[in-house]
């Protein structure tokens, strides 16, 4: 799976909260300054020869829907930045996401403990 660039993520995250939808879906979801139509339409473009959404005529206009989900794209890219930045380190990763936001005691406790529920899902 190739690495999104930000524009392209921009266009997946609001895809992915939508579920599918259009070009004019997409632009209608994003903040104050809107992209324009054409801009969003070679986006998808480009989305789709990487692979990452599939496109289903209608009429004159394309529906499109995601391939690869925000799961399975957030999971590569955590991969990605645990290996290229910490060594493949998860605790080294995990003080310096600490440190980095001031985290209390009390926020590390409620960390680790999701940590461990997570960890007992998985073994079940």
């Amino acid at each position: 799976m190739k690495q999104l660039t930000k524009a392209e993520e921009q266009v997946m995250q609001i895809l992915w909260d939508i579920n599918e939808g259009i070009v004019k879906d997409v632009v209608d979801n994003f903040g104050e300054q809107k992209p324009a139509y054409t801009t969003v339409a070679t986006v998808f473009k480009v989305l789709e020869n990487k692979g990452f959404v599939t496109k289903r005529k209608i009429g004159n206009t394309h529906l499109y829907k995601a391939l690869v989900s925000k799961e399975d794209y957030t999971k590569l890219q955590l991969s990605s930045l645990l290996k290229n930045y910490f060594n493949g380190s998860f605790p080294k990763m995990a003080t310096f996401f600490a440190r980095e936001n001031n985290l209390s005691i009390s926020e590390l406790e409620e960390m680790m403990k999701i940590t461990e529920d997570e960890l007992k899902k998985d073994s079940i």
